[in-house]
């Protein structure tokens, strides 16, 4: 079937010109994905992350940079304050990787704030960048998919949520996606490896670029995404061995992660931390879903990396967070939305292929 011309990308989505039947597969599939994520509306309430007697992660971290700016080494502040606000110490993964308190507690608090806006500053123009160069020509979409990158990075400027992981490594993982280019991937990979160094869950995303890189035939790309993954698996073995000293044998166990929530978690959790919040929750969780799926249409690869790292988050959530782990979302939370730009021209070429009659008529000539 030929393709129609583009609504708003600069190129055929992907679906131009598919067989009607793998279209009307694909559509089904949406439905589904668009039907999963009103489970989201049957989840009892998250309760906030934390600790005994209403302690919340913030106060945790807070106090932990507090002690270590008192002159407090790393592990023994967070073994304290773990234990004072009756948090879980074993496994070591209750403790987070050093790196962010660090430096925190090395500059000013100014410069924390100013760093911390910055960062999701960067990952916003660079995306706008890739979006004006590859996907986008006209303004009215550039200017939706600017709009729409605001709200799903809104969460990332609130200065008050400084001392939360989740709200540097994302935007560093949105960077390393915007500046990873065919035979560019150094420094993107080094990004990502300093995402994991600050939140241990940001290994996922090493993984899918790595599993992408082998996937498209790029060995060497792969191999560099896979020593990224190795030089976090050291650090994070140092990290284990460090945290078990702090740890003694009375301290509390974390309740584990199997939480088999089901994709209503990970709706949810994108629906609190981004512009959705402003809706209810019926209404943005058909949003999310159609947001994750536009990402699968822009003909890019840039655009397949998105939408592998948003799946792979989704799924890891749907099986094993909890209702108070919510935050793992917060890794895709910054460019999900912008999917919603691809949208336009996904549908009208997916309907569009679903209702090609055409036949192919043979006639046979006898001379």
């Amino acid at each position: 079937m030929r393709a129609r011309p583009p609504i708003w990308l600069a190129s055929p989505s992907r679906f131009a010109g598919l067989p009607r039947a793998r279209a009307r597969m694909i559509l089904a599939g949406v439905a589904l994905l668009v039907l999963a994520s009103l489970q989201s509306l049957l989840l009892g309430e998250a309760p906030a992350a934390s600790g005994g007697a209403g302690a919340s992660d913030l106060a945790l971290y807070e106090g932990i940079v507090a002690g270590m700016r008192a002159g407090g080494g790393y592990y023994d502040v967070a073994a304290d304050q773990l234990r004072a606000l009756d948090y879980p110490l074993r496994p070591f993964l209750t403790f987070r990787v050093p790196t962010l308190a660090v430096v925190q507690a090395a500059l000013p608090p100014l410069a924390v704030l100013a760093l911390m806006l910055a960062l999701s500053v960067a990952a916003g123009l660079a995306w706008l960048a890739a979006l004006m160069a590859r996907a986008f020509t006209r303004p009215a979409p550039l200017v939706a998919a600017a709009v729409l990158l605001a709200g799903g990075l809104v969460a990332f400027v609130q200065w008050p949520l400084w001392p939360f992981h989740e709200f540097w490594a994302a935007p560093l993982i949105a960077l390393s996606l915007a500046i990873r280019r065919p035979g560019l991937w150094l420094s993107a990979a080094a990004i990502g490896l300093a995402a994991t160094l600050i939140r241990e869950t940001a290994a996922l995303y090493l993984l899918v670029m790595a599993a992408c890189a082998w996937i498209e035939g790029d060995r060497r790309e792969a191999i560099g995404w896979g020593t990224a993954i190795g030089l976090f698996a050291i650090v994070l073995g140092f990290h284990a061995w460090a945290a078990s000293q702090a740890v003694g044998p009375l301290d509390a166990q974390s309740p584990g992660w199997a939480g088999l929530n089901g994709p209503g978690l990970f709706v949810r959790a994108v629906w609190q931390s981004s512009a959705l919040q402003l809706l209810p929750l019926g209404v943005a969780a058909p949003i999310v879903a159609l947001a994750a799926f536009g990402w699968s249409a822009w003909a890019d690869p840039a655009a397949k990396r998105v939408a592998m790292t948003i799946a792979a988050y989704a799924i890891v959530m749907s099986l094993f967070a909890r209702l108070d782990t919510f935050y793992w979302a917060l890794m895709a939370t910054p460019l999900i939305l912008v999917g919603l730009t691809f949208l336009p021209d996904a549908l009208r070429d997916l309907i569009v292929a679903t209702m090609d009659t055409r036949r192919v008529r043979v006639q046979r000539i006898t001379r």
